[in-house]
């Protein structure tokens, strides 16, 4: 029988790792688009902010976002008094850090295949009198599904197993920021190596089945 703090932390802990996935793969779409088939003046810099998750150490990452974002801070003043909206040891928080961190596992595979995209289908379908929204979703994004789906895969893996952002930015309130990553630390500290096993094992078998997804999609696609 499982316990119950197991399951609704694995229960947050999806549930974070799904909404980040959903409003990442919008959000890497529009800045893979960029990086790929616009000129834009500043794109050095643009693809450096975008990677910079890959090198930042992660306690960097949250210790800034604890920093900026706190009830004392003005950002975090301005989103509470006029948003309502506090990003600090909240669910909110959570996903807002791991959009961030997360962002470059979304948008690297994505620049990938659509910058592998046949240019001949581009122009043809440009010659036909085709806007570029209905060239992006006719064309680009269907001969882009190996990219979409390793870019979703990694973002959700990834988000999963975050830790140093997640345990700045959300602490580890049970049913509210506690995901299995903490869950593990904590339970180590307590010496419940039983229930630490449990979070452990869950998440090694999810990136053992998501890594083998990957590898068998992209086998089946690219032979």
């Amino acid at each position: 029988m499982m316990d119950s703090d197991f399951l609704q932390t694995l229960y947050l802990t999806f549930k974070l790792a799904f909404i980040t996935t959903f409003i990442l793969f919008f959000i890497g779409v529009f800045l893979a688009y960029l990086l790929s088939f616009v000129k834009l003046p500043f794109k050095s810099l643009v693809q450096t902010l975008v990677a910079l998750p890959l090198v930042l150490p992660p306690s960097v990452l949250g210790f800034y976002l604890l920093v900026s974002f706190s009830a004392n801070s003005f950002l975090g003043q301005f989103l509470k008094e006029y948003l309502n909206i506090s990003l600090v040891f909240t669910f909110q928080g959570l996903v807002f850090a791991s959009l961030i961190f997360s962002l470059p596992f979304m948008v690297n595979p994505l620049q990938s295949a659509f910058s592998s995209v046949n240019k001949n289908l581009l122009d043809a379908s440009y010659t036909l009198g085709k806007s570029k929204i209905y060239t992006l979703f006719r064309v680009i994004l269907p001969n882009s599904k190996v990219g979409i789906f390793s870019a979703c895969a990694m973002s959700f893996a990834h988000t999963v197993g975050e830790f140093g952002v997640v345990m700045m930015i959300g602490g580890h309130k049970k049913g509210e920021t506690l995901v299995a990553s903490i869950a593990i630390y904590d339970e180590l500290e307590v010496l419940n190596y039983t229930l630490a096993h449990q979070y452990a094992f869950t998440l090694f078998t999810l990136s053992f089945i998501i890594l083998l997804s990957l590898y068998f999609v992209n086998k089946k696609f690219t032979l």
